[in-house]
């Protein structure tokens, strides 16, 4: 049997969890032909290791028109981008505008590619009752008519958009936002060292730091508390969402931001280093940041970080049905004081516990998930994928 040729098509390849999905892909038995724009200067910095990827071109976070002229002027371009690369077996395209591309691929390669639409959030454009909202949601239910596999990270996603709206009624492969580990080893712990008298509790907010009012709500409690807890940020700050980060973050007395984090083997370090992981985010408040299962709320437990999430949401639920983690009932400092004021050494070792004690499968991706999930593709690909023949056409 020949191996299984993915296409995959993503908007950010800078994004790290591009790189991981690559990974899980390849580490399942996959070969990978990875594109997709790019929001770095250079592209081969979004390659994942030994893979050099083919850029669409420069597109900027928050400035959708641009991106709009990035995909047309990728449509056109994409037949010279993709001579002479084999014949995929699967196209996937990484959210709504990289299936339009997707499509086009298809187009242009071969008829019967199935294409599979990976949708892992669900951007505030297409949840409006405006006409443009309309406008995109009839486009993604055109576009997704015959998806072969829509994949997605978080049941809310299913029970709140794509079924309640009738969007995609394709098969559903759910893969959640676990911590990729392809060895079964176990995983570097780091022993949180007890908050003592006049040393500060440490909340850790890491990751896609998209969201003003966490931050404004961290900034507001750690004054509260007059030093009692800091907040450390590390990942990469949405300047688009708040061009003065830098200058409030610097403004802060209990808050500090660390930079970037880009290999998983800087996980266990960093949130050794933190007593609480913070997995709330309200940025589109009440849509996309209620329904979403994030990448810190399993990279935060998996290394034993508590963590801290409004009570109302997808986290929140998830956290609750394994009654761990804090949770939090209304975003503001006095709620926020009152669940952890009077944290001590007890109360914290317990909460730690628990998280601990949790079945290593819940936090990890394995090497097991990963071949899981081509099979998945193999048999979307059908046995046809897979006759040398036709791999040599």
């Amino acid at each position: 049997m020949s191996m299984l040729h993915v296409l995959y098509l993503v908007h950010d390849l800078s994004d790290p969890a591009v790189r991981r999905r690559v990974i899980m892909l390849q580490a399942g038995g996959a070969k990978v032909t990875l594109a997709g724009f790019r929001r770095t200067v250079h592209p081969e910095t979004a390659a994942v290791d030994g893979l050099s990827p083919i850029d669409l071109g420069p597109t900027k976070d928050g400035k959708f028109a641009q991106r709009l002229v990035a995909i047309a002027k990728a449509a056109l371009s994409l037949r010279a981008k993709l001579k002479g690369i084999p014949k995929p077996d699967i196209i996937i395209g990484r959210n709504l505008e990289m299936l339009a591309l997707a499509k086009r691929a298809r187009t242009l390669l071969s008829a019967d590619i199935p294409v599979v639409y990976e949708c892992l959030d669900i951007h505030r454009l297409l949840l409006g009752q405006n006409r443009v909202s309309k406008v995109m949601r009839g486009a993604e239910r055109a576009l997704g008519r015959d998806a072969a596999l829509l994949v997605t990270s978080s049941p809310a996603f299913l029970r709140d958009y794509f079924q309640r709206l009738g969007q995609i009624e394709a098969p559903v492969m759910l893969l959640h936002n676990k911590v990729l580990e392809l060895t079964d080893g176990p995983a570097e712990m780091r022993s949180h060292e007890i908050a003592a008298s006049g040393r500060p509790w440490t909340i850790g907010w890491f990751g896609a730091l998209r969201c003003r009012k966490s931050l404004e709500l961290l900034a507001e409690f750690t004054q509260w508390m007059e030093g009692r807890y800091e907040v450390v940020l590390r990942g990469r700050p949405a300047y688009s969402e708040f061009p003065d980060f830098d200058a409030f973050v610097g403004a802060e007395p209990h808050i500090r931001f660390e930079g970037v984090y880009r290999n998983p083997e800087d996980l266990a370090r960093i949130y050794g280093e933190v007593h609480f992981s913070w997995a709330i985010d309200f940025f589109e408040e009440g849509l996309n940041s209620s329904w979403l299962l994030p990448n810190r709320l399993y990279e935060g437990c998996r290394y034993g970080a508590v963590p801290i999430a409004m009570r109302q949401t997808e986290t929140g639920r998830f956290l609750a049905d394994r009654r761990m983690g804090l949770l939090l009932d209304e975003a503001s400092v006095s709620a926020l004081s009152s669940l952890l004021a009077d944290m001590d050494a007890g109360s914290y070792a317990a909460a730690r516990q628990k998280i601990l004690a949790e079945d290593r499968g819940t936090w990890v991706c394995d090497l097991r998930d990963c071949q899981a999930l081509v099979d998945r593709l193999k048999a979307l690909a059908g046995s046809a994928a897979f006759d040398p023949v036709l791999q040599a056409a």
